[in-house]
């Protein structure tokens, strides 16, 4: 079965920076995109940032020049480094990772969410 777990996440002030990570786990052969969403109360999942096996990057207009996203392929581990954090982006955080694991193709999961909030 394979799992993906966030970690990082709280509260901080308008202007700070946080970390979030999301390690994958189980019975994984190879993994593909992974990317980074979030979701403010009363609105829809918006993709934040992106990033590819070979490591080539994409982020929402929104965070380009604050968010900063990573991976370790040998951890299967993603990273999200935020800095000067607004209000907005008061959010729960989601990972999102296509794997492919023993048996199957590639498949769609997700972590379970972290809160980011941010005080003004």
């Amino acid at each position: 079965q394979v799992q993906l777990v966030e970690f990082g996440g709280g509260l901080v002030q308008s202007g700070g920076s946080l970390g979030l990570s999301c390690a994958a786990s189980g019975s994984i052969l190879s993994i593909n995109d992974m990317g980074w969403y979030r979701q403010a109360p009363g609105q829809e999942r918006e993709l934040v940032a992106v990033i590819t096996s070979g490591g080539s990057t994409g982020y929402a207009d929104s965070v380009k020049g604050r968010f900063t996203i990573s991976r370790d392929n040998a951890k299967n581990t993603m990273y999200l480094q935020m800095n000067s954090l607004k209000p907005e982006d008061t959010a729960v955080y989601y990972c999102h990772a296509k794997i492919r694991s023993a048996g199957t193709w590639y498949s769609d999961y997700w972590g379970q969410g972290t809160q980011v909030t941010v005080s003004s």
